[in-house]
């Protein structure tokens, strides 16, 4: 069942996030998409994700749909100008993968080349608005294209919004949903409450929200995007039990499964587990999580 059907059923989806590799070898990438592969719906290939160079995700996802796997193709505001960002999407229509999602991207200024040109000619709605009118057989130009590529829509939300900056998100969110949008995939979740009083102000029944669920490798890497990352919470008492813990891998495995599992009782369409370069690790999360 593809992706967009899962979707449609109303059963729960299960997507990973596989970040590509930094270099033309790409043996491990697809030895860790083989060990989930039917276990997973899609895999979403991040456009160098936190503005780190990588491969793109186009050719990620060219390669694994050479291995029968379906994946969730990113495009990114960030390094392409309207030229670009067309040619891509056509590209991947022609080559038949399945799903897209459009993302804003990190600042530059976070990545491994900072001296890099910032583009955004378009921002996250126009790109969506692109998206459309592509599927519709009509260029931004105006000029009709030979044959219009057919894609299940995506895009990010923000779950760690609150105040001005959540009516900003969910003024945003409703004009994704009217530009076909059928999933939205949220920053990572690790404060249940705080998520809960975020899904109050989305009518999940216009569009699938997927949580991300980020697999933490340290107490240190959760103190710090506790500390840095504004849209992120992360409870003190998670924190604690990886840093007690006698098998911290262990502990930080059983913690992702404990939220999927919460998220499932609460309804949510699916979740997106990230693994942030422990791809190999995702079976052992989909086993504790009973996936």
């Amino acid at each position: 069942m593809s992706l967009e059907a899962k979707i449609k059923s109303g059963e729960f989806v299960v997507l990973g996030e596989f970040e590509p590799p930094k270099g033309a070898d790409f043996s491990r990438f697809l030895n860790n998409a083989k060990q989930i592969k039917g276990r997973v719906d899609a895999l979403v290939v991040p456009e160098m994700g936190n503005a780190v160079m990588k491969a793109s995700s186009l050719g990620s996802c060219a390669f694994l749909k050479q291995h029968g796997i379906e994946t969730v193709f990113q495009v990114c505001c960030r390094d392409r100008n309207r030229l670009a960002l067309q040619a891509d999407i056509l590209a991947a229509g022609a080559l038949d993968i399945l799903n897209i999602m459009a993302v804003p991207g990190e600042e530059i200024t976070h990545g491994d080349h900072p001296q890099a040109r910032l583009v955004n000619d378009l921002d996250l709605i126009q790109l969506l608005e692109t998206i459309q009118r592509l599927k519709i057989g009509k260029d931004l130009a105006g000029v009709e294209l030979s044959g219009s590529p057919k894609f299940c829509v995506g895009s990010t939300v923000n779950a760690g919004a609150f105040g001005g900056v959540r009516d900003i998100e969910m003024e945003n969110l409703n004009k994704m949903i009217d530009l076909g949008v059928q999933f939205l995939i949220t920053t990572p979740v690790f404060d249940l409450h705080r998520f809960q009083q975020f899904i109050k102000h989305i009518d999940t029944s216009k569009g699938a929200v997927i949580p991300t669920v980020l697999l933490l490798k340290s107490a240190g890497m959760a103190r710090y995007i506790d500390r840095n990352i504004k849209s992120i919470s992360i409870p003190k008492e998670m924190i604690r039990d990886i840093q007690k813990a006698p098998d911290k891998l262990k502990q930080c495995i059983q913690l992702t499964a404990e939220i999927i599992g919460h998220l499932k009782e609460m309804g949510m369409a699916g979740v997106m587990i990230s693994t942030v370069g422990w791809e190999d690790k995702l079976p052992q999360v989909m086993d504790a999580a009973k996936l």
